[in-house]
């Protein structure tokens, strides 16, 4: 029996494995082992043999490392030994890394010292009184508007070329103003057609929108508006299909003014944000998006860069898609960086931030490889981070208990960058290049108690956590204040959804912009509602000042005025008409024919003007009667 055992350890040594398509080496490995066993059976009949467990008939039979190694080393395999398999470097150093518990002390990060460009705050002379009007021309300059204009009047007369078939005239700057005011007295007063701001019957009997402008010109205006030039989008057009179309050529002279002035204007405070927006839109366009958690699935996404306190938008840029996302660069761009990292480097303007600018942003973004660059360029970084991102460390040494509590918290720090789980709801990933791992902070949250009662309790919560939670919203504040009043409204052209947008921009950051200006003259802000409001009105007001400065102005010889014939009250007097008439209408009456240096400047007739006797007026009232 001794002789048996090293050919039975030989064969145990023996590694199975699944395989569908084995039938052959099962058959071999069967008569291998009956072989060895009946041989050896007659010699030791009376000893108590177990036999080996059977071999299923859908496996097959394969040497293990050490089996191979032990018959390559006696001379009986006929293979070369396989190697044993070693760890990976970066296995070994998962293998070293362990998850810290919230008792566990950790390092203090180094801290970068704020120093924005300029104060935090509006960039614009804050000892102006500036009215709504006059914030929102900074973002509509005057050159923008005389572009669109112009523009508008090409594409009508381009239109009317091709055969269409409406009422026109020529838009001007007062028709333009006018046209604004409606579309935001649209995002005020919500109907379910436009016609409906013109009917007459009750309850859409709307006084403001008739008495400016009539529907069929407002229509008309609309129909025709365009934001480019005609012939050079036609020269565009042209290139469609090849790299050099631009897919946004249609918004260029409104897009870039609004961002350029966006990024003036304001001076965002320590903590930003970045995020998505997303402008709902069923157009049939390559570059529209669905993003499926987003409140608005469907449209064209734009990457925002706002202001977490106030909401300001501070930088943006819209998506072109996947291919050709065409991101607006500053310099090469560099090969092997995702999208969630060019995003935030396009709308990181380094040379109008400054340094020490601590950046939010979502486990789209997050990565050491985007926190890195922009600790490169002195700005610290904190977002939720996705467990299968590069870089996320994998061990799982010392992790969670298969049902840990509300609260509990784990941490590692690879040199500048703490990775946290902390356990909410569910377990939440969050990386950070300047918080601590923990300091003691807490939150409030709902418990569930001995009793199973759910009750508010105190949980632990790490700073990142805390701190993201707080300054993540910056983005979301924005479209919030957007989507309040919003003008957006339907059309078959997407560039007018872009202007629609554009619109609302450029109202929210002219009402953040009063809030701090008023804020610093120690001032009570005017609510969004009444912002919008007055800003309704002074554009109104606006339309007819520029008439007014249009209109001709009055002259001696075309406006009914009081003149003196002569340099003195005494020179060149003359009968008053008047008095004349009267006298000889009324014999008997104490009318007099008197004398008067004053005569209308229009009519060239002599009028008397004193306190007793104002015929100037009383003939220019018989004259209007007349009329």
């Amino acid at each position: 029996m001794a002789e048996i055992k090293p050919e039975i350890m030989t064969q145990a040594d023996i590694k199975i494995e699944d395989s569908s398509d084995s039938a052959t080496m099962n058959e071999i490995a069967s008569q291998t082992l009956d072989q060895v066993y009946d041989d050896h059976n007659a010699k030791d009949e009376d000893e108590k043999y177990v036999p080996p467990p059977r071999i299923s008939p859908r496996r097959r039979l394969e040497r293990s490392p050490s089996a191979s190694s032990s018959s390559s080393s006696d001379g009986s395999g006929g293979g070369q030994a396989s190697k044993r398999p070693r760890l990976a470097a970066g296995d070994f150093e998962a293998q070293q890394e362990r998850w810290h518990s919230k008792e566990e002390p950790d390092v203090e990060p180094p801290t970068l010292k704020f120093e924005p460009k300029h104060p935090p705050g509006p960039r614009i002379d804050t000892t102006v009184n500036w009215s709504p009007l006059s914030l929102f021309k900074l973002f509509f300059s005057s050159s923008v508007q005389h572009t669109i204009i112009n523009n508008t009047n090409g594409n009508a007369a381009r239109r009317l070329a091709q055969g269409a078939r409406y009422k026109w005239s020529p838009l001007s700057v007062d028709k333009f103003y006018i046209f604004l005011s409606i579309i935001l007295f649209s995002g005020l007063a919500r109907t379910h057609s436009r016609a409906d701001y013109w009917r007459r019957e009750w309850p859409y009997n709307f006084s403001f929108p008739k008495s400016t402008m009539s529907r069929d010109r407002f229509e008309a205006i609309f129909w025709s508006l365009h934001l480019s030039d005609v012939t050079e989008d036609e020269e565009n057009e042209k290139k469609r299909g090849t790299p050099q179309f631009d897919k946004l050529f249609k918004i260029k002279p409104l897009y870039g003014e609004i961002v350029n002035t966006c990024n003036s204007l304001f001076q965002p405070n320590k903590d930003i944000s970045v995020d998505e927006r997303m402008v709902a839109s069923k157009a049939r366009i390559g570059f529209r998006q669905y993003m499926k958690d987003k409140p608005t699935k469907c449209g064209y996404k734009l990457f925002v860069l706002a202001d977490s306190k106030t909401g300001y938008t501070c930088n943006f840029f819209v998506y072109q898609g996947k291919d050709e996302s065409k991101v607006k660069q500053r310099g090469p761009k560099e090969d092997g960086l995702s999208l969630s990292v060019t995003s935030v480097m396009d709308l990181m303007r380094f040379d109008l931030l400054g340094k020490g600018y601590h950046l939010y942003v979502d486990n789209f973004y997050t990565s050491p490889v985007l926190f890195n660059k922009l600790a490169q360029n002195h700005i610290a970084a904190c977002g939720t981070i996705r467990a299968n991102r590069e870089g996320f460390p994998r061990t799982t040494t010392n992790d969670f208990p298969k049902n840990p509590e509300r609260g509990d918290m784990r941490w590692i720090r690879k040199g500048n960058l703490l990775f946290v789980r902390w356990v909410d709801t569910k377990i939440v990933n969050v990386c950070s290049s300047f918080h601590k791992a923990y300091s003691g902070a807490t939150t409030l949250r709902k418990l569930k108690g001995a009793d199973g009662q759910w009750q508010r309790g105190v949980v632990h919560v790490p700073d990142a956590c805390k701190d993201y939670n707080m300054h993540m919203g910056g983005v979301d504040l924005s479209d919030a204040l957007i989507n309040y009043y919003s003008v957006h409204g339907k059309t078959m052209r997407w560039y007018k959804t872009f202007f629609y947008h554009f619109i609302d921009i450029a109202v929210v950051n002219s009402y953040i912009l009063h809030k701090a200006v008023a804020s610093t003259r120690n001032q009570t802000p005017l609510s969004h509602k009444r912002f919008r409001e007055v800003l309704m009105r002074e554009m109104v007001e606006q339309a007819k000042a520029i008439v007014a400065e249009a209109a001709p102005r009055p002259s001696l010889t075309n406006t009914c005025m009081p003149v003196y014939r002569g340099k003195t009250g005494t020179q060149d007097r003359r009968k008053c008409v008047v008095c004349a008439t009267k006298a000889k209408q009324m014999p008997g009456s104490k009318a007099k024919e008197m004398k008067t240096p004053i005569y209308c400047s229009k009519c060239n007739v002599s009028l008397c003007l004193v306190p007793e006797r104002n015929c100037f007026l009383e003939y220019h009232g018989m004259v209007l009667q007349t009329e």
